[in-house]
């Protein structure tokens, strides 16, 4: 039970990743709130865990303030918080992606930490502690052509995560990132562009393990990044990719 007594959001939380995140911060004892656009989804996660649900934009400063007071003042206070919601662009030209398509997606990938942040950060701060986690991608690190402005997106959440690292480590706030590589989820057919065993098999080829990331595997790691067994650890991006950066 190693976040036994523990309250976390888990934005993007109704599937996916972030779906495999609040499961497993519940069997770990967390009390969770599953935090999503998709108020519905939410719901059922929610109420499948245990756990409580929010229906968020997590782009919009005035939905994601609301997130915050209601998390505060359900749960009387916040230990960890998981920026996790996230979407892509289809792969395409650079040049050739609408200014709708890349207005959203840095309002999604990256406004919305700059938002939680904005809200969580001085509660954070008043208790002297906290873990604040970024899911963030091996896009980041090693990007995939065609997919330009996602990669952007999430090369700019992993600098944040250091940078926030820094500035918040004196007030006994942890910051820290993983980077999956693609997983079974809802955004994997957009990744690939089409979802066919051929396109599977040649994305597949670029990963040294041979799979995909999946829920699970991002559930495990960030249950320890954010539990007082990683107290030492801050800043860091950990690759949960199969060795994809390799």
């Amino acid at each position: 039970m190693q976040l036994e007594g523990k309250t976390a959001i888990v934005t993007g939380g109704a599937s996916g990743f972030g779906e495999g995140i609040a499961r497993a911060f519940a069997a770990q004892g967390a009390r969770v709130m599953v935090a999503d656009i998709n108020g519905d989804g939410a719901e059922a996660i929610a109420s499948n865990i245990g756990g409580l649900p929010a229906q968020v934009d997590v782009s919009d400063n005035t939905s994601v303030q609301k997130l915050a007071n209601h998390a505060i003042n359900t749960f009387g206070h916040l230990d960890i918080l998981v920026n996790n919601a996230g979407i892509t662009h289809l792969p395409q030209a650079m040049e050739d992606v609408t200014e709708d398509d890349f207005d959203r997606v840095l309002a999604v990938n990256a406004k919305s930490v700059y938002l939680t942040a904005r809200h969580l950060v001085p509660h954070f701060k008043e208790r002297g502690a906290g873990a604040i986690l970024n899911v963030a991608s091996t896009a980041g690190v090693s990007p995939r052509p065609r997919l330009n402005w996602y990669n952007a997106s999430k090369g700019w959440m992993i600098t944040a995560t250091k940078a926030m690292a820094v500035e918040l480590a004196p007030h006994g706030v942890r910051v820290n990132a993983i980077n999956p590589v693609a997983g079974e989820t809802p955004l994997l057919k957009s990744f690939m562009g089409e979802d066919t065993p051929e396109t599977r098999e040649k994305f597949l080829s670029t990963i040294p393990l041979g799979r995909f990331s999946t829920p699970q595997d991002m559930g495990a790691a960030a249950t320890f990044l954010c539990s007082d067994a990683a107290s030492m650890i801050t800043g860091v991006a950990m690759e949960v990719d199969g060795g994809r950066c390799i």
